[in-house]
Order: C-alpha cells, then structure tokens, then sequence
C-alpha cells in the first residue's frame, strides 16, 4: 500500500517537474554576430570600437583577453577577448528598477575567431531583455539608446571605421 502511494505521489508530481523544464531555445537567436570585413584586423577592430564608444561617451570598463589567458596556461587558442562597455547612469537606473539587470551588465562585445580562421564580433541581443523587461518609459528610452551604441560600436569594429 506504502508503495501504491509513492508512486501515485510520483505521477500527480510528474506535469509539475516537466512544466519546470525551461524551453529550448537555440543560442544563436541570443546574439548578433557580425563578420569582420576583408581587410579588417583584430587590432583596427578594436581601435575602431575604443574610438566610437568613446565618442558615444560609452566607456569601455574592462578588456578580458582570454586567448592570451589560456595560451599562458600552456594551450593553443583561436582569438577570443571580450570588451566591455557600459553607461554607468543607465545601469544604475536599469539595477535601481529591477536588481536582476545586475547580470546583464557591463555590455559586453566579444572578438572571436572560428575554427575557420574568420574573425566576428558577437554580443547579447539586447532587443530580447528590452522587450521582456518592465521598466519606465524613460529608462525604456535610455535602455533603447545603449542598445543603438553598442550596435554602432559593433558596426565600427566589423568596418574598421575610425
């Protein structure tokens, strides 16, 4: 009798656990991912980027160059650094209204190269957490503004436009 119950206990339990299972999505639909263009080197994309978030007054906060990390360990590794970028007021405002924006911050921009040698620029889709989040209209706004800067630092890089 005992055991008829677990596993009726179990059954009544099991849409509960599925119904927990977040759905699948595919990774690529997170981001934007942009090719270098011919010609374009991993040091003018870079110079690029720095030159137009700056002339966005976007600051870049942080550079991570993990190739370098891991070819210090020992290993071989493609390019990979990741860039980061943020408009402090902004982000505070973002945290202010809900603390979870806390884990999307700083932007972040990463240089990768693929096992086919091309170079491309990838970061989050900001339009998903836009449209998912509740916010004012005025930080909706904002939001919206670091979103069209970091596109056109992405496009700077990608171009090589100084």
């Amino acid at each position: 009798m005992k055991r008829l119950i677990a596993v009726t206990a179990l059954i009544l339990a099991l849409p509960m656990v599925v119904q927990a299972v977040p759905p699948k999505m595919n990774i690529e639909d997170t981001v934007v991912k942009m090719p270098l263009a011919d010609g374009v080197g991993l040091e003018d994309a870079v110079a690029s980027m720095k030159l137009r978030a700056n002339s966005h007054n976007m600051k870049l906060v942080a550079e991570l160059p993990l190739s370098k990390q891991v070819e210090a360990m020992g290993k071989k590794a493609r390019h990979m650094s990741i860039y980061q970028f943020c408009d402090a007021l902004t982000a505070q405002r973002m945290v202010e209204a809900n603390i979870h924006f806390a884990a999307y911050l700083p932007c972040r921009i990463a240089l990768v190269e693929d096992n086919k040698g091309k170079s491309w620029l990838v970061m989050m889709n900001l339009d998903m957490m836009l449209q998912g989040a509740t916010v004012s209209k005025d930080l909706k706004i904002r939001a919206t503004k670091v979103r069209d800067v970091l596109m056109d630092i992405l496009q700077a890089g990608a171009n090589g436009d100084l």
